[in-house]
C-alpha cells in the first residue's frame, strides 16, 4: 500500500474518533456543571475540560471570559479549532475522499451524510437542552460509521490501518477524559468521597458509556481507584487503555504478517501494552494519576509518530 493512502486511512479513523471523544468530553464538563458551584471553582468544569482536550490556549485566543457556550461552541464547531467536531468531520471526509476506492459504499456513505448533517446544525443549539441529544447524536454517527467498516470492509492493511487510527486515537482520548478529574477542583467545603467528588468520577464514567459496566464488573460504590483501574487497566473494558493497546499491538502484528517485516512502532506498542498488562492501580495512584496519564499521553504520541515514519505516511 501507498503511504499517502495508509496516512489517509489512519487519519480517517482518527479522525472520526476524535469528533466522538471531543462529545464525550463536552459532555463529563456539561454533566459536572450541572451540579452547582459558587467561588473559585466556579467554572472550572469547562477550564478542565478546554485544557484535557488540548485546546486551553486557542480557545484564551478567541474569547477573554471562560463562558459554557463559547467552550461548547469552540469545542464543537469552530473551524479554527483543529479538534472542534466540524473540523474533524471535514478532515475525515477529505480523507475518504481521496480514497475512495480503498472505501466501502456504507462507509462513505455513513460519513458524507455525518458530515452533511452535522452542518446543518446551528450553533444555538449547543447552548440549551437541546446539548445532551447532539452530544448522543455525534456519538451514535461515529459508532454507525464504526459498524459499517467492521462489518463490509477487507480484513486487510487497509482495515489494520484504520485500527491503528482507531485504537491509537481512542486510547489517548480515554487517558485525557480519565484526567479531567485532576484539573477540577473539590469545593474548599468538600472532601475526596464526598458528594461533588463522587459527582465527578460518576461524570466521567458516564461520558465513556462504563457507567453500568462498572457497577456489573464491581459491584460496589464509586472509588476513584477502581474507577482509574476500570478505565486503565481493564481490558474487558472496551475503551480502556489496556483494550486499546491490544487491539494496536493485534493490528501491528497482523500488519507485520502481511509485509513480513516489523519495526521500530511495533515494539514501542508492545513495550507499552506490557506496562499496562504488568501494572497495578496502587502504585500508579502512589506516583500521581496525572503524571501517569501524561506519561501515557506522551507515549501515545511517540507510538504514532513512529507509524508515521515505519509505513512512509508522506513519502
Amino acid at each position: 500500500m501507498l503511504g499517502r493512502t495508509a496516512s489517509d486511512l489512519f487519519w480517517l479513523s482518527r479522525y472520526v474518533e476524535r469528533a466522538e471523544s471531543m462529545a464525550r468530553l463536552i459532555e463529563v464538563g456539561y454533566r459536572i456543571a450541572l451540579r452547582p458551584r459558587e467561588g473559585d471553582g466556579h467554572h472550572e468544569e469547562w477550564r478542565s475540560t478546554l485544557t484535557a482536550a488540548g485546546c486551553e490556549s486557542g480557545y484564551s485566543q478567541k474569547h477573554a471570559s471562560l463562558e459554557a457556550r463559547h467552550v461548547v461552541n469552540y469545542m464543537l464547531f469552530e473551524p479554527d479549532n483543529p479538534s472542534s467536531v466540524c473540523s474533524c468531520l471535514a478532515r475525515a471526509r477529505q480523507n475518504a475522499r481521496a480514497q475512495r476506492t480503498a472505501m466501502t459504499a456504507e462507509m462513505w456513505q455513513s460519513l458524507n451524510q455525518m458530515w452533511i448533517d452535522f452542518k446543518d446544525v446551528r450553533p444555538e443549539v449547543g447552548e440549551g437542552n437541546e446539548l445532551p441529544e447532539l452530544l448522543g447524536w455525534v456519538k451514535q454517527r461515529s459508532a454507525l460509521f464504526r459498524g459499517t467498516l467492521l462489518n463490509t470492509i477487507l480484513r486487510n492493511d487497509t482495515f489494520y490501518f484504520n485500527q491503528l487510527g482507531t485504537f491509537t486515537e481512542r486510547a489517548e482520548n480515554t487517558a485525557r477524559i480519565l484526567n479531567v478529574k485532576y484539573y477540577v477542583l473539590l469545593p474548599q467545603n468538600e472532601i475526596v468521597g464526598g458528594g461533588t467528588d463522587n459527582h465527578q468520577w460518576s461524570a466521567i464514567l458516564r461520558s465513556v458509556s462504563a457507567h453500568r459496566s462498572y457497577r456489573w464488573v464491581y459491584k460496589e460504590s464509586y472509588r476513584p481507584a477502581r474507577i482509574a483501574e476500570y478505565l486503565i487497566l481493564n481490558r474487558q473494558m472496551p475503551r480502556s487503555l489496556m483494550s486499546c493497546y491490544d487491539e494496536i499491538t493485534s493490528a501491528l502484528d497482523d500488519l507485520g504478517r502481511l509485509y513480513g517485516n516489523s519495526a521500530h512502532c511495533h515494539a514501542l506498542a508492545e513495550d507499552t501494552r506490557s506496562c499496562l498488562a504488568s501494572g497495578q492501580i496502587g502504585p500508579i495512584f502512589q506516583c500521581g494519576l496525572h503524571e501517569f496519564l501524561l506519561d501515557f499521553i506522551r507515549r501515545n504520541h511517540a507510538l504514532s509518530d513512529a507509524i508515521s515514519r515505519d509505513y512512509h505516511f508522506f513519502e
